[in-house]
């Protein structure tokens, strides 16, 4: 070979050498994020899915990318996300928040790993066949905060003793967790004696039309159920339970953080927190039918104190006492 030619050569080679190697390298597994609201919504949920994945090695960006497809509370909207998600060929969905979008999820794809964080039980909604054996492509966290709307009552019960009647303020867009819980309210509702009043609300923009009737109803106060429209909203709704002085009882810490009379409900951080530990442990190989259904068991009791006063409502020792946090 002439010395030209040598050179050449020697030189191409040297100059193919960088994306060879780029080729060689393995690709960054990426992971489905189903969203049922909005990423502005989703804020300190996010923040705690990152420190998550994170915690099993996993860091947005450097060897994982989250495809994130947001639903903006239109539920009508969820099949084409997890259809897209699902052609994308991603390697785990993660759905956060909602029943029904964990359910859209489970029917779009029996092969592709999902894990979900929810507030209902996983088991009676169909989305696992037992807590321990999930069984098939699906797994998650619960908190079971549907439960704890009919606890909220009793709660609010405690409080204002001389109400009759009380007012929920439910999603009928979100079916599966409107059943849960307007059944356990009207069981609550029973074993407590008093009347209590339905409100259907699916959309942001119907909030005020719902205040203005529970005013009209002369009810007691207000229950919100747990659902992703109330869940993301609970600084709105506290200020609009200032506005009619309407002592409420969220599932969310923010309500009570934000002005509301009272919170009870799951830690929304650390159960999502959880979900990003399971995606983290299925991208590194775990199956989802060997990763147990995990139940949030601490429930978060949160008050208002300075929202009682501005009430007129005198808190008991008894109930303040049994609170994790009292804001004041």
């Amino acid at each position: 070979m002439r010395r030209r030619d040598f050179i050449r050569a020697a030189v191409g080679s040297v100059s193919l050498w960088p994306f060879t190697a780029r080729a060689q390298q393995p690709t960054m597994p990426v992971v489905g994020y189903l969203g049922v609201e909005s990423p502005e919504r989703f804020g300190v949920r996010l923040s705690a899915f990152r420190q998550g994945l994170s915690e099993t090695g996993y860091d947005e960006g450097r060897n994982v990318i989250v495809e994130y497809r947001w639903a903006d509370g239109q539920l009508d909207r969820l099949p084409a996300l997890a259809a897209d998600l699902v052609n994308r060929k991603v390697a785990v969905i993660t759905v956060p928040g909602s029943g029904a979008a964990a359910l859209v999820a489970k029917a779009a794809t029996n092969t592709i790993p999902i894990v979900f964080e929810i507030g209902l039980d996983p088991v009676a909604t169909g989305l696992v066949k037992s807590l321990n054996r999930p069984e098939g492509n699906v797994t998650g966290i619960t908190s079971l905060n549907q439960e704890v709307s009919a606890k909220g009552l009793e709660l609010l019960r405690e409080l204002l003793p001389q109400a009759k009647s009380f007012s929920a303020l439910l999603n009928p867009t979100n079916r599966v967790n409107y059943d849960i819980v307007t059944r356990g309210l009207e069981g609550s509702s029973r074993a407590l004696g008093i009347q209590i009043h339905f409100l259907n609300v699916s959309a942001e923009s119907e909030f005020e039309t719902a205040f203005a009737k529970m005013t009209q109803l002369g009810v007691g106060g207000l229950i919100l159920g747990s659902d992703p429209l109330f869940n993301t909203r609970a600084q709105q709704l506290a200020a609009l339970t200032l506005k009619h002085a309407m002592p409420a009882v969220h599932t969310v810490r923010e309500f009570a953080a934000s002005g509301g009379l009272m919170s009870y409900g799951g830690n929304i951080k650390d159960t999502h927190r959880q979900a990003g530990i399971y995606t983290g442990r299925i991208l590194k190989g775990e199956k989802p039918a060997n990763l147990p259904v995990q139940q949030a068991t601490k429930v978060e009791l949160c008050i208002n104190l300075k929202t009682a006063k501005a009430l007129g409502i005198t808190v008991p020792l008894p109930l303040s006492g049994r609170a994790d946090e009292l804001f004041e």
